[in-house]
């Protein structure tokens, strides 16, 4: 029998550190370790393979999600995002998740990684490694001082926007059928955020800027455009994805797209339901290679963030996706490119190190 479990696999996307913060903030870690109700942990990353990822900080909006969720099923909908939220409410959650990363390394669940030598260190050696992620930099002033803390603090990751829209720019909205052209970009103050990334060596996440917002960024930045978490428009036109022309900058730039699991987005009909077969997946999955090469594709899963296919609820099943790119016909090359060498070929080249 083949080993599924491997190559281990590095991820753009997740919301554990949401998760535990709304079950109890710190008194939740301790189940990371021994199994927790969620897609991430310690004993299904080792029984699928998950070598760890980006994990996001991020400020939730008031809304009944279950409202939000039962919209997202129907054929066409166009959810308004929610008012901005100010620096002041953002920097305590902020901080709060940000220290609940910090617990997990020090329980030994995870490294926190700062460099791609730290990245690698940590896949050799089968600890989960962690990138701390900003969904949304609701929690940076307009003077980028806290962007310089938590720099130091190991933020290596951060998107402009999570859709609603901030002092940096404006987000696309969770709408069906629709173009990600759904107003305007980067504010003076995104630009300025935006080039101190490149500075200090914090990739930049296009996943939930809007058009706009894509354009001014590959304007302006030096490095290479990275979606952690989006698909192809072409197949599922939903304002989350990214059109024919972003995909052909993000390979002009020599960046990477990471292919979210989240339903919504590979379906077809952009509906927020699961009975999704793993060749939808592999169908954005080919897409996406055609459009970028192989060295710019990986995975982006949106885990404990999102619905994601029944077959994929936990990462503990992650066996099956692999199975399923070899059965496709993907060589053991092309599916190590997949799991996890995408992403450290374009964290290096966007860090430095």
């Amino acid at each position: 029998m083949p080993n599924t479990t491997s190559p281990v696999i590095f991820d753009g996307h997740n919301d554990v550190l949401l998760k535990l913060h709304n079950a109890g903030g710190l008194s939740a870690t301790a189940d990371f370790l021994t199994g927790r109700d969620g897609a991430i942990d310690s004993v299904s990353a080792a029984a699928g393979g998950f070598g760890g990822g980006f994990f996001a900080v991020y400020v939730p909006s008031p809304y009944d999600l279950d409202d939000k969720m039962d919209e997202m099923t129907k054929p066409e909908y166009d959810l308004p995002l929610p008012a901005p939220i100010d620096y002041k409410d953002a920097i305590p959650v902020v901080m709060a998740q940000a220290a609940l990363l910090f617990d997990l390394e020090k329980r030994g669940a995870l490294t926190i990684c700062r460099t791609t030598a730290d990245l690698r260190g940590a896949l050799k050696s089968g600890k989960m490694a962690a990138i701390l992620h900003m969904e949304g930099a609701e929690a940076i002033d307009p003077d980028l001082n806290t962007l310089e803390i938590l720099y130091q603090a190991g933020l290596r990751s951060i998107g402009p926007v999570w859709s609603r829209p901030t002092i940096f720019g404006h987000g696309v909205p969770f709408r069906y059928p629709a173009t990600p052209d759904t107003g305007e970009g980067l504010t003076e103050h995104g630009v300025r955020l935006v080039k101190r990334c490149n500075e200090l060596g914090i990739m930049v996440d296009l996943s939930h800027l809007n058009e706009a917002g894509f354009w001014d960024v590959a304007q302006h930045s030096t490095k290479p455009l990275v979606a952690t978490h989006s698909n192809a428009h072409a197949i599922c036109p939903h304002s989350r994805n990214l059109t024919d022309k972003q995909l052909a900058a993000i390979k002009e730039s020599d960046g990477m797209v990471g292919l979210n699991f989240a339903v919504a987005f590979l379906r077809e009909d952009g509906q927020m339901l699961a009975d999704v077969p793993l060749e939808q997946m592999l169908r954005h999955l080919d897409y996406l290679i055609s459009h970028l090469g192989e060295d710019r594709v990986g995975l982006g899963s949106d885990y404990d963030g999102a619905v994601v296919p029944q077959d994929l609820t936990s990462c503990a099943g992650l066996p099956k996706l692999r199975q399923a790119m070899k059965d496709h016909g993907y060589e053991d090359a092309l599916i190590a490119k997949l799991c996890n060498e995408n992403w450290l070929r374009v964290l290096e080249k966007t860090w430095g190190k």
